[in-house]
């Protein structure tokens, strides 16, 4: 019985694992992707909300290349309760080729949880990222706001997918 109990667990865990490099079904990551281009520093224009950016204002997204190939994520935002300055850093990879853009991200050591490039403007300036499910969207730009035709065209994409859009938590940006 021990041992059926301990398959058990692994086929779950093996299960778990497959699904952190999932997208929601209605997306697609998008193809053609170049990885340099995308490089840099984002600010997080919405979000859906989550424990981990739970309080957080100001939050930006920095991605470079580490020496191992993957990823290098670095996630900074202020929490305006403890009124602190917090940073989480962790490292991605690619789920297919690189000129798809599904990855997936870990800040916990062997975690991973999916994020998929599912809106790029042709010039990398404006970014909507899908997590695995439902329950994680995110808005980015290069700037700290964005054009009212570029968010209204993301929210519609949203929309159609699936995501509760009037859930997103829009982010300011006054530090």
């Amino acid at each position: 019985m021990r041992h059926l109990s301990q398959t058990i667990l692994l086929i779950s865990f093996l299960f778990s694992l497959k699904s952190c490099s999932s997208i929601p079904s209605g997306a697609s990551a998008v193809s053609p992707f170049i990885k340099e281009q995308y490089l840099g520093k984002w600010y997080e224009i919405a979000r859906m909300d989550f424990k981990f950016e739970k309080d957080l204002n100001n939050t930006t997204a920095e991605y470079g290349i580490r020496n191992d190939g993957m990823i290098s994520v670095t996630n900074r935002g202020y929490n305006y309760v403890k009124q602190e300055w917090t940073e989480a850093t962790g490292r991605a990879k690619f789920v297919k080729e690189e000129s798809t853009a599904m990855l997936k991200v870990s800040f916990f050591g062997p975690f991973f949880a999916g994020y998929n490039v599912i809106a790029l403007d042709e010039n990398y300036q404006y970014a909507l990222v899908a997590g695995k499910d439902l329950d994680f969207l995110w808005i980015l730009s290069r700037k700290p706001n964005i054009p009212e035709q570029i968010k209204n065209d993301y929210l519609e994409k949203a929309k159609a997918i699936g995501f509760k859009t009037d859930e997103l938590i829009w982010v300011e940006h006054n530090e």
